[in-house]
């Protein structure tokens, strides 16, 4: 089981470099990668205001990605890591791309539907169903995004109170 675990950590490290990458874009830091026989072969990161596009989520790109690497839209064989639990449009492409393993950092209480809200990913009525890994990272990945809303927040705040100021009106 300690093997397993330090696996999930060292792969769940490269999803949170995703979600770093987002971050510095200023969007929120949602970070993913896909592992196939040991090597990581889709990354991606939350790109939606950059991208201006809603389908920019990190798993979305990581599953494009992997799939082109292996020339097929299954993906029976690999593990998907990714930092925060999946919204109901990156559950659904999980289980579209059958993939069989998914890795989660944090949990999404508003939005999450591997368990949270609810849980796409093992739905014994579908036809494909994932088995689901709580809490790899946990406190590094809620940290991240965290500290990401804190800095928003004071950034709105400070926008705000600039909208206010005399010569503004």
């Amino acid at each position: 089981m300690t093997r397993i675990k330090s696996i999930q950590e060292k792969y769940m490290k490269e999803a949170l470099k995703q979600a770093k990458k987002a971050y510095a874009l200023g969007e929120v830091p949602i970070g993913c990668v896909i592992v196939h026989e040991g090597k990581i072969i889709g990354r991606g990161y939350n790109r939606r205001n950059t991208d201006k596009n809603t389908l920019s989520h990190a798993e979305i790109t990581a599953i494009r990605r992997a799939s082109k690497y292996i020339g097929d839209w299954r993906l029976e064989e690999c593990t998907l890591y990714v930092t925060l639990e999946p919204c109901q449009m990156c559950a659904g492409a999980v289980i579209q791309a059958r993939i069989p393993e998914v890795v989660i950092g944090c949990m999404n209480p508003k939005a999450g539907c591997a368990g949270s809200v609810l849980n796409i990913l093992e739905t014994p009525k579908f036809n494909h169903q994932a088995s689901v890994t709580r809490g790899i990272l946990e406190q590094e990945c809620s940290d991240l995004l965290k500290n990401f809303f804190a800095e928003l927040r004071i950034r709105n705040k400070n926008t705000s109170s600039l909208d206010k100021s005399p010569g503004n009106s």
